[in-house]
């Protein structure tokens, strides 16, 4: 089998180098390319001749502009990658009969309530960031290809940067850290996404001798449990502490701030649970809690 890798170098890219190996033969390309293929979601032509010339089974998409506060000043920008490359990848995959694998967001809801959304509910997104990736799910759907959409929350990984590795920096170089207490979510590691779409592919893809003829469309994927970004920094630095870091400011002392009291060009949810029934009834999983994945990283990073 061979798998079309888009975004190799981001957090679930690098983790989907290592996950999908197992299934085929990767062409894993980032917004370089390499060796006549481009790898530019930017590059709506080139992308389409990418995929043609390498003729895969399975294309999956981990390339987008996740910068959502600039994505409000490079709307046109967000509307290219998000929505017009995604909606090419699956013209492609049609034409070849190739399965598609694209990621989402929450973001695609307004945040309202406080129970966990489903994916038949309503979408109403609050930005540009948003609004985006919902029009890269439309034209997804629209091209008939087949198709797995995950829309996911809150990613972090141990390679780069994230809420996790910011949180300790600040503890250790400021006496006071507030943090928003009002926005309810699950933190998702890329390792996890990344072994939900390997065991997914195994599913769909009749190489791999399942063949399931699972159906196509969106599912959820995020870890279990939910907490705010208050409760999360509180878990990092008490793993921290716990590991012997020295933190000027202490878990306990970490201040609960609502989300008015830190203004940011774009709107978040305050409601980014996602309902996973769906993604584990279908493929026969059980997402393990948000902390577990946390404190492995965390026992990374820090040499634990």
């Amino acid at each position: 089998m061979k798998i079309l890798l888009l975004g190799k170098n981001g957090q679930v890219g690098w983790e989907l180098q290592r996950s999908l190996s197992v299934l085929g033969q990767v062409v894993a390309l980032d917004r370089e390319g390499g060796d006549g293929l481009c790898g530019d979601l930017g590059d709506l032509d080139g992308l389409a001749r990418t995929v043609r010339q390498v003729r895969p089974q399975l294309i999956v998409n981990a390339a987008a502009h996740t910068a959502v506060d600039k994505a409000e000043s490079e709307s046109e920008l967000a509307h290219t990658l998000n929505a017009l490359a995604p909606g090419v990848l699956a013209q492609e995959a049609a034409r070849l009969g190739a399965w598609l694998v694209h990621y989402s967001t929450d973001y695609v809801f307004d945040g309202s309530g406080n129970t966990p959304w489903r994916e038949t509910d309503a979408t109403a997104p609050l930005s540009i960031y948003g609004r985006s990736k919902l029009e890269g799910e439309q034209l997804i759907q629209r091209s008939s290809c087949k198709h797995l959409i995950l829309r996911t929350s809150w990613v972090y990984g141990a390679r780069g940067g994230n809420f996790a590795k910011t949180m300790l920096r600040l503890a250790k170089e400021r006496d006071s850290l507030s943090v928003i207490d009002d926005q309810i979510g699950a933190p998702t590691g890329a390792d996890l996404l990344a072994d939900v779409t390997a065991h997914a592919v195994r599913h769909i893809l009749p190489a791999t001798g399942h063949n399931l003829l699972t159906p196509s469309g969106i599912y959820h994927l995020a870890a279990s449990g939910q907490t705010s970004w208050h409760g999360y920094a509180c878990l990092v630095l008490e793993t921290a502490r716990e590991a012997g870091v020295a933190l000027k400011v202490a878990p306990e002392a970490v201040k609960a701030i609502p989300t008015s009291d830190y203004p940011t060009p774009a709107r978040r949810p305050l409601n980014s649970r996602g309902h996973t029934n769906l993604l584990e009834t279908t493929f026969g999983l059980r997402l393990p809690p948000w902390q577990q994945g946390v404190v492995r990283m965390l026992a990374e990073t820090l040499g634990t």
